[in-house]
């Protein structure tokens, strides 16, 4: 009973990550002049762009990896390291370089959230989904054996 709860939760944060990095990759596209200009105020401007279309690109492929059966733990290891990076990132610009609270678009500017602890704990949080997929996922279910 215990093995069958796990199966069922690991599917439920697979499809669970893949909505939400969809949903953020989406709202950062349809907000993406807002999202590369909070980006400006992270990054190097020059380079606001680029880092917008990074992030988005990177959340898509973590919902595509996701999505797709023999990727499916490759895509819960790729979801925990955005997941890190964002954390820590959040970390760092607040108590490393000591900015100013900024809004950090993590959902394209539709629904509000200032980069900080918040967001980071937030975000180590969701390690929690992440690790049912990369742990609780059979590999004979989704035929890489052997792998």
């Amino acid at each position: 009973m215990l093995r069958s709860l796990l199966k069922i939760l690991a599917q439920v944060s697979r499809f669970g990550l893949a909505a939400l990095f969809l949903v953020t990759a989406g709202a950062k596209l349809y907000t993406f002049q807002d999202f590369v200009g909070n980006i400006s105020n992270l990054v190097w401007t020059g380079w606001a762009w680029y880092a917008a279309v990074a992030v988005i690109l990177a959340e898509l492929l973590a919902a595509a990896l996701l999505l797709v059966p023999r990727t499916v733990r490759v895509g819960g290891l790729w979801s925990a390291a955005l997941l890190v990076g964002f954390a820590g990132y959040a970390l760092y610009y607040v108590y490393v370089r000591h900015g100013e609270p900024l809004e950090c678009g993590c959902f394209g500017g539709i629904i509000a959230s200032q980069l900080g602890l918040k967001t980071a704990l937030r975000n180590l949080a969701l390690l929690v989904p992440a690790a049912l997929v990369i742990f609780g996922i059979s590999r004979k279910a989704h035929g890489s054996q052997g792998a």
